[in-house]
């Protein structure tokens, strides 16, 4: 089946629960003919330095075993350097495959609601389909993502799940938007998609989508697609606290996308217009930069769905 992947651990995913479930699930996959090597990150970031390390050794093939954050983490030790010819070039393209063993995993839901059964099979089969991944500039650097980026509300909301809901799994996203509906306040985020005019108008939350899912069952773009080279752009106008709350039970649907004050984009370059860092929620990390410009590496990583 080709070279041996590395799969990158992370025990404290999921509450310890995936450091639990790993090994076993890593022995399934090595009897069923999967050649698999084993990492484990002992800190926040780690991920991010073995794969790079790794990724200069010549290795292409990865899974990430934890959550959402582990597969960012992995994610952003291949595309690294901005310098370097993109890890999509022919011949180079790496190779991602997953065993959502943490509280969650957003992307996977996009091809399936089986989670790590599903991952095994296809890693087994040696199954794939390429992937684009999303570039963010920002002040300090790059970043890169396959899930979602999002500003306002949503960050704010993703920052007091991690520090104060973390243990109530994916309860834990409605309960912090909840406790965050107090402090709702509505801001711009200029931007230009595509070069057209800028929008400097007041919001809720914008979200920058890759894939469909956040928050594991919540659909927050049902137009993104994880394959057409675009960025599917949702942005919420200056909803009230009681509309939200109101609008809020439709994300797990979808239809908030057809509320009067939302509206649907898709681009394949966002530029922003901002002089300040602002709070984000990146793939289920909460992270603080300036964006600059969003782009999109079309079909750069092949992932194994």
């Amino acid at each position: 089946m080709g070279a041996a992947y590395l799969a990158v651990v992370n025990p404290a995913a999921g509450g310890g629960r995936c450091g639990q479930r790993a090994p076993e699930a890593i022995r399934t996959l090595r009897e069923r003919g999967v050649a698999v090597d084993v990492v484990e990150t002992r800190a926040p970031g780690e991920a991010t330095d073995l794969v790079r390390r790794a990724w200069a050794d010549g290795r292409r093939r990865f899974i990430s075993v934890g959550g959402d954050g582990t597969g960012y983490e992995i994610v952003n030790g291949i595309f690294t350097d901005p310098a370097e010819p993109t890890p999509g070039d022919e011949g180079a393209r790496p190779r991602l495959g997953f065993l959502p063993l943490g509280t969650g995993n957003s992307f996977l839901r996009d091809f399936t609601t089986r989670g790590a059964a599903h991952s095994m099979e296809a890693l087994v089969a040696d199954r794939c389909r390429p992937c684009d991944v999303m570039r963010l500039d920002h002040e300090q650097g790059a970043l890169h993502f396959i899930n979602l980026l999002s500003l306002g509300f949503v960050a704010r909301v993703n920052s007091a799940r991690q520090q104060r809901f973390r243990r109530l799994g994916e309860a834990g996203y409605v309960a912090a938007v909840i406790s965050e509906l107090a402090g709702l306040s509505p801001r711009a985020f200029p931007m230009r998609l595509d070069g057209g005019a800028l929008d400097e108008g007041p919001m809720v939350f914008c979200s920058f989508n890759n894939s469909k899912f956040t928050g594991g069952k919540m659909m927050m773009a049902p137009h993104a697609d994880t394959g057409d080279g675009r960025i599917a752009v949702v942005r919420v106008g200056p909803l009230g606290r009681a509309r939200l709350l109101a609008a809020f039970p439709r994300i797990f649907t979808g239809s908030h996308v057809t509320l009067r004050d939302v509206r649907s984009d898709q681009a394949e370059r966002v530029d922003f217009e901002v002089d300040a860092p602002l709070d984000m929620m990146v793939d289920g990390e909460a992270l603080r930069h300036c964006p600059i410009r969003m782009t999109v590496l079309p079909a750069a990583l092949d992932v194994c769905v």
